[in-house]
């Protein structure tokens, strides 16, 4: 079995998260009750226990911001007492004017800080809608603080809707010295033949730029299911664009367990690139995400 590693996964603490608190509010990927818990590494090991799980990648679970840097204290803690996860990914605004001390903070307090995520996804659905506004991407404080990676050796996870993949584009091409790790293939939600296009074409537009890498996770997000064809039809089209060398695999755990099991999960993906050679497998699901995230 080809070892992998899981390049997209919270945990967490209800207390810490203000969208589980309180009454449900509506999200992206529907009713989320089960999820008002907290959701601890113990679980979690749990839920991937048997599928070849070997390593896992943090991301940034939306506490409030102005306790991103106790969420990446907390995951340190959570990684010292555990051994898991091996890499983090936290949170900054992207737009403030003291990006340098943020970053410095958090690098300070994780050996295993890897890359920052600001979710930047914006459309004219408001349900879909996170970001403040449609091109984040072109605002001069954002292109600012992203040059302000680099030198850190800190990559940015890229979260965007097929609209603002051209933005998002140049902005890879603007920064080659940092590496863009593109969120759940590009978040293609329009699955008619019109949305799919838009998307392809959005998608040739980020794979131009050498320095984005895809990740491949979160495909039941609009359908709030494991559909094994639609993962296998993102996965091929995404590999096709970007190579293996340039794909790793997330689970996105725990919002999918809100539809399936990790083992079915895992099982998709492994369905889905098993046309593929087996050096070719190995890269999307262990070795881009060990050399991407900086892994031991």
């Amino acid at each position: 079995m080809i070892p992998v590693i899981d390049s997209h996964h919270h945990i967490w603490r209800q207390a810490d998260l203000a969208w589980l608190q309180g009454p449900m509010q509506p999200r992206i990927f529907g009713p989320y009750e089960s999820l008002q818990r907290d959701y601890p590494m113990a679980e979690y090991l749990q839920d991937v226990a048997g599928s070849g799980v070997v390593g896992s990648v943090y991301v940034q679970a939306n506490w409030p911001s102005d306790r991103a840097l106790e969420e990446v204290q907390w995951v340190q803690s959570v990684a010292a007492a555990t051994g898991w996860p091996h890499a983090i990914v936290g949170y900054a605004d992207m737009l403030s004017a003291s990006i340098d001390s943020v970053l410095d903070q958090q690098l300070k307090a994780s050996d295993r800080l890897r890359g920052i995520r600001m979710q930047l996804h914006w459309h004219t659905n408001a349900q879909y809608r996170f970001a403040s506004a449609p091109d984040l991407t072109a605002h001069p404080d954002l292109r600012r603080n992203v040059r302000a990676l680099a030198s850190r050796g800190l990559s940015f996870d890229l979260q965007v809707f097929d609209a603002q993949m051209a933005g998002a584009a140049q902005l890879a091409h603007d920064n080659p010295d940092v590496t863009f790790v593109l969120q759940h293939a590009g978040m293609l939600e329009d699955l008619s033949a019109a949305g799919i296009k838009r998307w392809r074409d959005g998608m040739i537009q980020l794979a131009a730029q050498p320095n984005v890498v895809a990740k491949l996770s979160a495909f039941g997000t609009f359908i709030h299911r494991n559909e094994p064809a639609q993962v296998a039809f993102l996965v091929h089209e995404t590999v096709r664009l970007f190579g293996p060398d340039r794909c790793l695999f997330g689970s996105n755990f725990p919002i999918e367990k809100l539809w399936t099991s990790y083992a079915e999960l895992v099982s998709a993906h492994r369905a889905a690139i098993a046309d593929l050679s087996l050096p070719a497998q190995r890269a999307v699901l262990h070795d881009t995400a060990r050399r991407v995230y900086r892994m031991a």
